[in-house]
Order: C-alpha cells, then sequence, then structure tokens
C-alpha cells in the first residue's frame, strides 16, 4: 500500500497538534501522560514532536482528556482555517 505524502498543511496541523499537547501535559512526565492515555510514551513522543502528524482520533481524544484539553480547542488551535477565519 502506498501512502500518499502529507500536505504542509497537514504536517503543520500535526506540529500544532504537537505543540499544544505537550504545552497542556506542564511538568508532568511523558511516561505518566502517556500511561493515564493507554499509550506508549514513543508514541506521545512522537505526536508531541509531529512525527506522527495524523494520529489516530480516539489516540488524540485520550492524551487530550488525560491533560484537560476539550476536542473543541484542540480542533480550533489546530486547524489553520479556524485560526484564520
Amino acid at each position: 500500500m502506498v501512502r500518499v505524502p502529507l500536505s504542509p498543511d497537514e504536517r503543520t496541523r500535526g506540529e500544532n497538534l504537537g505543540r499544544l499537547l505537550r504545552s497542556a501535559r506542564g511538568d508532568r512526565s511523558i511516561i505518566d501522560v502517556a500511561t493515564g492515555a493507554g499509550i506508549s510514551a514513543e508514541t506521545l513522543r512522537k505526536i508531541e514532536t509531529g512525527r506522527i502528524p495524523t494520529p489516530a482520533f480516539f489516540t488524540v481524544a485520550a492524551v487530550a482528556a488525560e491533560v484537560g484539553l476539550s476536542l473543541d480547542v484542540l480542533h480550533t488551535e489546530t486547524t489553520p482555517a479556524a485560526r484564520t477565519a
């Protein structure tokens, strides 16, 4: 299966998502948040650094819930069109 390359907007959205989740994590360790969200610390690290720019919805929802972010905030802060409108 050939994977379609991501557009620049998709990459930017992934980087914004990673920054937002990292910021919301605050002083909590990556292991603590990942464990609470039910994912591996390496997966969370990759999301936060933008190496997984399009993580699965339920992964994002679990991490967002663990760090106290609503999905509405994530959408607003990570969608280029929503930020500029």
